[in-house]
């Protein structure tokens, strides 16, 4: 490392390198403040009127009445920026009492403490295995603060602390909605015996559990459920009636009931492949009385399935064109949906803001098949997530279990705010460095965590009545939330009626207007800083003609840059004194000229800016007075020819022309890389001069060849200021020359002595080694062939050799030999008698 003696101490090279490297970075970023409060100070004294001066970040407002001006009697801007240079004057010239300066507000209105580890929200018992229930005992408080009070400028952000910590034993409600079409009677039987387990693992958790059980099919019309008669009886074997949905369970804590009443519930069947599973979701949810959901809890519903699902839409393909209303339709019993036929099926926006606005965690169980499908659907619906269940549903209690401990180890931040408010959140989570997000994960039950919440008002509504809002941020899934009482700072009291500050008909503003806030709002038709300009006023009559303060029919009133006054253009003063607005019109600016090289003008030493334009000092021309009237630079030292004659002197530079032949080029033009120049005029006297070839005859030669006589070299090479020149003859020879002209315009030409000719084919060679070439291949591939048939030959004699010599055995051998001879033996013969 290097390092450099710097007085007593030694510094490393790259320490330096990081200090200059931050502070050029520093500078930069002082560039940009800089840049930006002069922006924001220029948009604050744009503003007339007190609500517009307050809803600038960064403005405040003088209410002084009368006249606002200085010692001079200068006009003062009445909106100035709170940082700027003149504050301190600007101060005490309005008087603090005149000063409205808002500042951002807030309050905590509730705080409450965070429930302590092993403090359970509600106690009790009953018959069953399940615990707790109870609606009474302390309520459980797992984030703070609950209520804040804020006040917010347009534009200006305000932050505050969320915190929330998980608490132990929370209550839980788990709603437990089954698809009991036939396809799903082994599931049925799987959960029925696991119902009391399912329970058991539940009070691990929390010991405040209760469990529910509801079932679902279809709309019993067509082209879901069959309508024959004997179908709506049963529609398959060993089928009940089908119907939409079915509140068998209401949420208790006695699992063994759960498990009675999924054993006893009974499969029914449908047509098509999906189910209504959307209608049941939907009752489940909002029929809040009749499924018993707890206000304090954690609401779990889990939906098991194997099948796809209806929505919003399917329902005209059974006549049912009434679109899902989200309210409750149960019987008298709260058992029965009774508006199955009656209503289409809810769409998925339906179900996301239903289950949003009751704080219901969906869990989607369903088979592998489905499980992408409801992946999907579960990225659109807040606070749900998905499993795979097997073939039988044997896996629901770990599926429960599992899907339960990624809900609670997560929590997530969402909030209401709508247009123009938005909140962004901060957390560090478990630790590291603060990033943006609202989601922190890996939690356990205990753990705390912090986030920054900041809110903004991005402008204020049109609507008054939106001035004022209450906004929640919750996590998603519990039903706990911080309300934030906001309040806009979007208007001044000077502008309300009934404010001293605030009168109407006013003798400051003429009679024609409102003086609110140090100003005159004007009545309609009338102008002026104090409304003296309009209809009906003892300065005229008739509608107030605008027309004098443009410069033509189509411009705008004063340029843009000024007010009219009752006729007259009034001119804007600028924020830096040097430039200056002026003109009938206010058309004319001494800022507004061409710049060369960021300069207005090129710089006060060659032109001035008047009225819109370039006045160019001697010795300096064009828009910007960048270019010098001399042409010092564009002429030749020797011949003093201007461009060499091949373009014109702008700017006291050579702008080269271009023709048909090529384009001119160099300081001076004086090159033209792409011209064809004069080699092609010259090409035939250099022949007949000095090869005596060519198209001209020794005769046409000396006629026509008379304005250069050539020279020849032994190598032609262009020099300086001379044009190269190539070209072949008719026996394919090259020859080459060079030409350039002298002071008095005539060509000299230097031509190369000898010719580049080809070499000469030897084509007899040439013919007779390409035959014998070819008889020579011929004669190789017989020779090839010949001893490859040989070797092969060779190989099937000697193998039939070797098999002969193998042969053990002759005729005289065989087994199987019989000779030609047959002996018959006479049963008769008595042997030789």
């Amino acid at each position: 490392m290097w390092t450099c003696d710097c007085g007593g101490g030694s510094v490393s090279v790259e320490v330096l390198i990081e200090y200059k490297f931050k502070m050029r970075w520093l500078r930069v970023w002082l560039l940009v403040i800089l840049s930006t409060l002069s922006w924001a100070s220029q948009d604050c004294k744009h503003k007339t009127s007190c609500s517009g001066c307050i809803q600038t970040p960064n403005c405040m407002w003088c209410t002084k009445s009368g006249n606002f001006t200085d010692d001079d009697g200068k006009r003062l801007e009445r909106c100035i920026m709170r940082t700027d240079t003149f504050v301190p004057k600007w101060r005490t010239t309005c008087g603090e009492d005149n000063v409205f300066e808002p500042q951002n507000y807030f309050e905590m209105i509730v705080n409450e403490e965070l429930t302590q580890a092993g403090v359970v929200a509600g106690s009790g018992s009953s018959g069953g295995i399940g615990v707790g229930g109870s609606e009474s005992g302390e309520a459980v408080v797992q984030m703070k603060p609950q209520r804040v009070s804020m006040k917010l400028r347009v534009q200006e952000t305000n932050s505050m602390q969320v915190t929330f910590r998980q608490a132990e034993d929370y209550p839980v409600d788990l709603y437990y909605l089954m698809d009991l079409s036939k396809s799903m009677e082994d599931d049925k039987e799987s959960l029925s015996k696991l119902g009391t387990l399912l329970a058991e693992e539940m009070q691990k958790i929390t010991k405040n559990f209760k469990l529910g059980f509801g079932s679902f099919v279809d709309k019993v019309v067509m082209p879901y459920v069959s309508t024959v008669p004997e179908k709506l009886v049963a529609p398959c074997k060993g089928c009940e009636a089908p119907y939409g949905f079915r509140n068998a369970l209401p949420l208790t804590d006695n699992a063994e009931a759960f498990a009675k009443e999924v054993q006893q519930a009974p499969v029914s069947g449908n047509l098509d492949a999906p189910e209504g599973g959307f209608d049941a979701i939907m009752q489940a949810i909002v029929c809040q009385d009749h499924i018993n959901w707890r206000q304090e809890a954690r609401r779990l519903l889990v939906f098991s399935t194997d099948a796809g699902f209806h929505y919003a839409g399917d329902g005209k393909l059974g006549g049912i064109v009434k679109p899902n209303d989200g309210e409750c339709h149960m019987d008298l019993k709260g058992e029965y949906y009774t508006y199955s036929t009656l209503q289409d099926y809810p769409s998925v926006s339906q179900i996301n803001q239903v289950a949003k606005e009751h704080k219901i965690n969906l869990i989607f169980a369903v088979t592998a098949e489905q499980a992408s499908v409801y992946h999907r659907l579960s990225l659109m619906v807040e606070g749900s997530s998905y499993g795979e269940l097997t073939a039988n549903s044997s896996n629901v209690v770990e599926l429960v279990k599992g899907e339960y401990n990624k809900i609670t180890s997560k929590v997530e931040l969402k909030d209401n705010a709508t247009a123009p408010v938005t909140i962004r959140y901060f957390s560090k989570c478990m630790g590291g460095t603060e990033k943006e997000t609202s989601v922190c994960q890996g939690l356990r039950v205990g753990d705390e965590v912090e986030f920054r919440a900041e809110v903004t008002v991005e402008e204020c509504p049109k609507d008054r009545n939106k001035w004022r809002q209450l906004i929640s941020i919750y996590p998603v899934g519990l039903r706990e939330s911080l309300t934030i009482d906001l309040e806009m700072v979007c208007d001044c009291p000077c502008e309300r009626p009934g404010n001293e500050g605030y009168i109407v008909k006013a003798e400051e503003c003429s009679f024609h207007g409102t003086y609110q806030c140090g100003v005159c709002e004007c009545d309609p038709n009338f102008l002026g800083n104090n409304c003296e300009c309009g209809v009906h006023t003892q300065w005229g009559t008739g509608n107030f003609d605008d027309s004098t303060c443009r410069e033509t029919n189509t411009s705008a009133i004063c340029s843009g840059r000024g007010t009219c006054t009752c006729g007259q253009c009034k001119c804007k003063d600028r924020e830096e004194p040097d430039e200056v607005v002026d003109g009938k019109f206010c058309e004319c600016t001494n800022f507004l000229c061409n710049r060369y090289n960021s300069s207005l003008c090129s710089g006060p030493d060659q032109g001035t800016c008047v009225c819109n334009k370039c006045v160019c000092k001697e010795g300096w021309t064009g828009e910007a007075c960048n270019c010098e009237t001399s042409v010092t630079n564009c002429a030749n030292p020797e011949t003093g020819e201007i461009c060499s004659n091949e373009g014109v002197c702008e700017c006291n530079r050579c702008k080269c022309r271009e023709t048909v032949d090529g384009r001119y080029s160099g300081k001076l033009c004086e090159d033209c890389p792409t011209c064809r120049g004069k080699c092609i005029p010259f090409k035939a006297c250099v022949q007949c001069q000095v090869f005596e070839t060519g198209e001209f005859s020794p005769e046409e030669c000396i006629a026509n060849c008379t304005l250069f006589n050539a020279t020849t070299v032994p190598v032609a090479v262009a020099g300086k200021n001379e044009r190269f020149c190539s070209f072949y003859d008719e026996n394919d020879c090259r020859f080459k020359f060079v030409y350039w002209y002298a002071k008095n315009e005539d060509p000299h030409v230097r031509v190369q002595q000898t010719l580049e000719c080809p070499a000469k084919l030897d084509i007899l060679g040439i013919v007779l080694g390409v035959i014998g070439a070819i008889v020579a291949v011929g004669l190789a591939l017989l020779l090839m062939w010949k001893v490859l048939t040989t070797i092969h030959d060779r190989r099937e004699f000697a193998r039939f050799e070797k098999e002969r010599m193998m042969a053990r055995w002759d005729t005289g051998e065989n087994p199987i030999y019989k000779q030609a001879t047959s002996t018959f033996k006479n049963p008769m013969y008595g042997g030789g008698k």
